[in-house]
């Protein structure tokens, strides 16, 4: 155990280091709601880790991979596999997008109602009774701050979808859900490999794309984020107040 504890530490340790302006200050003329998304992020990263009280929840294993103005930089560095997974799904005649959500209810409740478990984890049961809800989330007025759903879709239906916040140099995946029928196909990592170049390309302020903490993710997830290049980091957060 002590060992195990060691070495542990010895890991968090060694992280490289990342440090995120949100830039919260420049939600100003913007949508009250991006200041207010920005904010709960900001506190959900400093509070106090509910097993570790002495980090903070966010400081130690943040997954990330640093995002140059150049999509293909990306594309080249994540795995071999994850470049063959998204040529599958172009050849089965998926496409990405950016969505209106409240446009994709039924395949959304579709979607999540696809399997009852996710990563080794049951879903909600109520899940499985209530309909969707749609979203009321104010559009963005500024590429710097923003909320957006994107959508892999095939012949006029949702087969996966994700959500991100934009915050500053930030682009953090909040959600990403693929129907569980066709996982096999790569709708998933289009998903995230195409996320990707849409940022690139409409949030150039962006320098990090995230997606979630390392340590306490299964083997298989851990494996999955390295695919996309997201790594472990020791993160430093600044509001920019």
């Amino acid at each position: 155990m002590f060992n195990r504890v060691t070495k542990l530490i010895s890991e968090l340790r060694a992280l490289p280091p990342l440090e995120v302006n949100l830039r919260c200050a420049e939600t100003a003329g913007n949508d009250p709601f991006f200041e207010r998304i920005v904010r709960k992020f900001y506190r959900d990263a400093m509070r106090r880790h509910r097993k570790f009280p002495l980090v903070r929840n966010y400081q130690y294993g943040v997954t990330a991979c640093h995002l140059t103005h150049d999509f293909n930089d990306y594309f080249k560095s994540i795995e071999s596999a994850a470049r063959r997974n998204y040529k599958k799904s172009l050849r089965l005649g998926y496409s990405f997008d950016r969505i209106d959500y409240n446009n994709h209810l039924d395949d959304i409740t579709t979607i999540l109602r696809s399997t009852r478990v996710r990563q080794g984890r049951p879903m909600p049961a109520a899940l499985f009774t209530r309909e969707t809800v749609a979203s009321n989330d104010p559009p963005s007025t500024s590429a710097l701050h923003d909320y957006p759903y994107f959508g892999i879709l095939r012949d006029g239906h949702l087969y996966a979808f994700a959500s991100c916040l934009i915050a500053g140099e930030l682009c953090s995946i909040e959600t990403i859900y693929g129907h569980a029928d066709h996982q096999a196909d790569g709708i998933v990592p289009m998903m995230i490999i195409d996320m990707a170049e849409w940022v690139i390309k409409h949030h150039p302020d962006v320098k990090y794309y995230s997606y979630g903490t390392y340590f306490g993710a299964t083997e298989t997830m851990q494996r999955f984020k390295r695919k996309f290049g997201f790594m472990p980091h020791r993160a430093r957060w600044i509001l920019g107040d």
